[in-house]
């Protein structure tokens, strides 16, 4: 790390940012720190997946995925569409794809 790593705005950091933001960024951050929660929203980076995809490609129990996917939509890391009868999930935003390269990269 360098000290010029720290200088790039670095201005924002001076101010801490609005409560309710704080709020949304723990509850985000929560929903990340369960294991499962965690590879799903790995795949879901990755592409468009219906429950039963899901449950194959993670290993996990198809209602435990419905389960997991119902809290991810709802803090809004998640978003679906229809696709005839079927729901297909996907992560949202670009952010939520470096937050977990990052976090699963980190150097030892």
């Amino acid at each position: 790390m360098y000290a010029r790593d720290y200088d790039a705005g670095a201005d924002q950091w001076q101010r801490l940012p609005p409560g309710d933001r704080v709020d949304v960024a723990v509850e985000s951050f929560r929903m990340l720190a369960d294991p499962t929660r965690l590879r799903l929203l790995w795949l879901l980076c990755g592409g468009e997946y219906d429950v039963s995809a899901l449950a194959a490609a993670s290993g996990a129990a198809r209602p435990a995925v419905s389960q997991h996917l119902a809290k991810l939509r709802m803090t809004g890391l998640v978003a679906t569409r229809r696709d005839g009868r079927r729901v297909l999930y996907r992560a949202r935003g670009e952010h939520l794809r470096r937050l977990l390269a990052e976090a699963v990269t980190v150097p030892d």
